[in-house]
């Protein structure tokens, strides 16, 4: 994997002051006349990180026309539904930490987790209904819907040695790339372009999510944990056959193969640097990188219909970041 080239933040430069609106009403949103609650949304805005999907949301729109308050108020349910994702996440996969930071379910327990991210997804909708196009919330909803199918499907399939590529690709589509679609979907509809423009986005967002979630899986391997700001190695541990994981398997004949065949599905057995070395010697990594990187490349060709622009030339630099990011 190659280094990074361009800080995010300088990459964000021309949407700063949009992120800070986005930013505003988010918090606004969350506010609760209850103490314990504040304090919870208090933790959730420290793991506002990348704020990726927004940013994909108000870069697709001034790259299609203009960014307008429907955006502002997208860009932030989208961020709200992101984050609930998060917290449920780290329950299901038993994390501690986040963004650098002790994860909801490692400070409060995971009742108090999941009913947090039950509450950023009713308040995501809450917030979305506000608008006075509702097209807006039927493909949120949707969308929602569609992630929480792919995590059951990905939670159907732990420990199963035999995933191939195309269920793996089933899973990330679903449980990643739907909602970074969406977001540059809406991004481009709400800032009037045309059927083509639209798809056109919708596309490349599915590319990049798809790519997100390849260099995510592979991270969670070769990633170092003071960068990346999560724990590591859950993957593996909890059952999940990822790319890099899922190429090994598919030459049963090999040592590495085995190896993994008789750790996976049986805890965490396999030290973190064992299954590092492991994968990167027979190519696994390479390989999965390999693929994201023709995923960003078939994201960017989705571009060619945009007139030339600053906004588009971030939609390519953010493509390119997924490829290279280390966190």
């Amino acid at each position: 994997m190659s280094k990074v080239t361009l800080p995010l933040q300088e990459l964000y430069g021309t949407i700063r002051d949009d992120l800070t609106v986005v930013e505003r009403i988010f918090d606004e949103e969350l506010f609760s006349v209850l103490p314990c609650v504040n304090d919870l949304c208090d933790r959730v805005r420290g793991f506002r990180g990348k704020m990726l999907r927004p940013a994909l949301l108000l870069f697709s729109g001034k790259a299609c026309g203009r960014v307008t308050r429907t955006h502002h108020v997208l860009a932030a349910v989208v961020e709200m539904v992101h984050m609930a994702t998060l917290v449920h996440d780290d329950v299901l996969d038993e994390a501690a930490v986040r963004r650098c930071q002790p994860t909801i379910n490692a400070l409060s327990g995971n009742v108090t987790a999941v009913l947090l991210g039950d509450y950023l997804i009713s308040h995501a909708y809450h917030l979305c209904s506000s608008l006075e196009d509702q097209s807006a919330s039927r493909l949120i909803s949707a969308t929602t819907n569609t992630v929480c199918e792919g995590e059951l499907l990905q939670n159907h399939h732990r420990g199963n040695p035999r995933l191939g590529e195309a269920e793996y690709f089933e899973i990330i589509r679903r449980k990643t790339a739907v909602l970074t679609a969406a977001c540059c979907k809406l991004g481009a509809f709400y800032a009037g372009a045309g059927p083509e423009g639209v798809k056109a986005l919708e596309v490349y967002g599915l590319s990049t999510g798809i790519a997100f979630q390849i260099v995510d899986d592979v991270l969670d391997v070769i990633g170092n944990p003071d960068q990346v700001g999560k724990t590591l190695g859950l993957d593996f541990d909890h059952g999940k056959a990822t790319l890099p994981a899922i190429y090994c398997l598919s030459h049963p004949d090999s040592t590495t193969a085995r190896a993994l065949i008789s750790a996976l599905g049986q805890g965490p057995n396999m030290p973190p640097d064992v299954l590092r070395d492991l994968l990167e010697s027979s190519g696994s990594i390479d390989y999965a990188v390999s693929v994201a990187r023709s995923y960003v490349q078939e994201a960017v060709e989705q571009l060619e219909i945009l007139p030339p622009n600053e906004a588009k030339d971030a939609l390519i630099a953010l493509a390119e970041f997924i490829i290279d990011r280390r966190f």
